[in-house]
């Protein structure tokens, strides 16, 4: 249990990624009061917690709906999550994680970037998305475990606020070098998770062998 409270904890983290969101909302906002910062910090965070939430209680529903399998899905999402951990190596922007050129030029325009870019797609992005659907699925039938991922994906959205209200000192503290620095590690540890995920996704499908996974 431990193992995958750790487990969930790292993934959402390194998804999610407070700190590489921070200088994102710093500069989205930079003409922005403080009190017009705090608003939209609060709000983006709690709509993209609901859009999570949304996808984890009903992500894999909609899978079978749709017909697809959640060893199919753990291979997909696997090699979603590896490109966006090559992003994060790189400290290139693909739009998987963080914002294209042109949705950052449309967010510099808009008076309120709440939903977004904010919300969609910095924070429930298509990694986050992916994971808590992934997540909830490996935990499926285990109310317990799926309690716990709902929690630990409380948490980490709670550090998500606590950093974007605190972004302009998280900037001062570490600057955009520092905190590339920290999302190029952080982008070692996706790719191991992303592999994992297509690792579980092929031996359910009985392609290879071996211990259970992350699920």
């Amino acid at each position: 249990m431990v193992d995958f409270l750790l487990a969930t904890f790292v993934t959402f983290f390194v998804v999610v990624d407070p700190l590489g969101v921070a200088p994102i909302f710093v500069g989205l906002t930079a003409h922005d009061t403080a009190q017009e910062r705090r608003r939209q910090a609060k709000l983006g965070t709690g709509i993209a917690a609901g859009v999570l939430l949304v996808f984890a209680l009903g992500g894999e529903p909609l899978l079978r709906l749709l017909g697809v399998g959640l060893p199919a899905f753990r291979i997909a999402g696997g090699l979603l999550l590896l490109l966006l951990s090559i992003e994060m190596v790189m400290a290139r922007h693909s739009g998987l994680r963080m914002t294209t050129e042109s949705e950052e030029q449309e967010g510099e325009r808009k008076a309120d970037i709440s939903v977004f870019p904010l919300a969609i797609p910095l924070i429930a992005g298509p990694g986050a998305i992916t994971s808590v659907v992934l997540l909830m699925g490996a935990a499926s039938g285990d109310y317990l475990r799926q309690g716990l991922v709902l929690a630990v994906l409380a948490v980490v959205l709670s550090i998500m606020l606590l950093c974007l209200l605190a972004a302009t000192t998280l900037m001062r503290v570490l600057g955009l070098t520092g905190i590339n620095v920290v999302s190029r590690v952080l982008g070692l540890v996706v790719a191991a998770v992303a592999v994992q995920f297509m690792i579980d996704g092929l031996r359910t499908i009985g392609v290879i062998a071996g211990a259970p996974g992350i699920g």
